[in-house]
């Protein structure tokens, strides 16, 4: 059975989608998530923006898992699909190449038989702090107390 770790950082979004992290270390990570109706297109299989998702979180968590930095932003995400997506998915993200503000990486989605479903390259921004008169907005954690 596969043993699963919290995220680095919670996020509501990710956790509405039941994405689950196996691994994020050296320059490389594991997402996974079993289909459920709500990640279903018009046709029965997994719809292209969960796939997009998964890449993104995979590629993004590798990236952070390498560069040290309080956390990434996507710049650029470029997706091909290769094939419907079913049963579980799952994302392998990997760091390509790393300068000391942005991070190169690939990845790619097969479900639970090994078929490939989809193949990403991305570019992603390190972020050490946040940009001067910004500001980080708290949201409660489900089943914490408000700050």
């Amino acid at each position: 059975m596969t043993q699963f770790v919290d995220f680095p950082v919670r996020s509501p979004f990710i956790d509405a989608l039941g994405l689950k992290l196996v691994r994020a270390d050296e320059g490389v990570s594991e997402v996974r998530v079993a289909l459920e109706q709500m990640h279903l297109n018009t046709w029965g299989v997994a719809h292209g923006g969960l796939t997009m998702t998964l890449l993104d979180v995979a590629l993004s968590l590798a990236a952070r898992s390498a560069g040290g930095a309080s956390g990434v932003v996507t710049v650029e995400l470029n997706t091909t699909f290769m094939q419907p997506g079913k049963g579980e998915l799952r994302a392998h993200g990997r760091v390509m190449h790393q300068s000391s503000t942005m991070a190169f990486c690939e990845g790619e989605v097969r479900d639970e038989t090994g078929a490939f479903v989809a193949k990403a390259v991305g570019t992603f921004k390190y972020l050490r702090k946040l940009a001067v008169g910004r500001t980080i907005v708290e949201q409660p954690q489900p089943g914490g107390d408000a700050p």
